[in-house]
């Protein structure tokens, strides 16, 4: 009955039907993991071409695979750390804000994105010199947007 009662709410709130698809999917789950992650490449590189957020989240979720969208974190990160200036970092905090409001990405696979990255820091580090500044700056951004919570910010690595 509790169960029941809840899922009654979650499916009132607004956007509450998408909270839910994103957490327990609607399909997609077919495609290749390399197929996604070239997708999802494809999708970034698309996004900080065009600016268009909108479009982003719709090819987002089209894909159909709620349960990969850590990958897109991921990979929108690891585009921040690898780019020089400022246009990827802040093109890429709006993304991933909008993504977060609009309920598209949800807070579990946030956080998988940046333990990920948190967790490759050290190689990335080997190919772009300053990824540990940037990345610290990034994620104190992502803080302060609301997009991640205080523990997960705290648990950034640095130098």
């Amino acid at each position: 009955r509790a169960a029941l009662d809840r899922a009654t709410v979650l499916l009132s709130m607004t956007k509450g039907g998408k909270r839910i698809d994103n957490v327990w999917g609607s399909g997609g789950g077919q495609q290749s993991v390399k197929h996604l992650v070239k997708e999802i490449d494809m999708l970034l590189k698309e996004y900080l071409l065009s600016g268009d957020v909108l479009e982003a989240e719709r090819c987002l979720q089209e894909l159909e695979v709620p349960h990969f969208h850590h990958e897109l974190v991921y990979e929108a990160v690891v585009m921040v750390l690898e780019s020089t200036g400022e246009k990827t970092f802040k093109m890429i905090l709006d993304l991933l804000k909008a993504l977060w409001r609009s309920s598209v990405i949800t807070m579990d696979q946030m956080k998988r994105g940046y333990e990920r990255v948190y967790c490759e820091i050290p190689d990335i580090n080997l190919d772009v010199p300053h990824s540990y500044s940037v990345l610290e700056r990034f994620v104190e951004e992502c803080f302060q947007a609301g997009i991640i919570p205080k523990p997960l910010r705290d648990l950034c690595p640095s130098r």
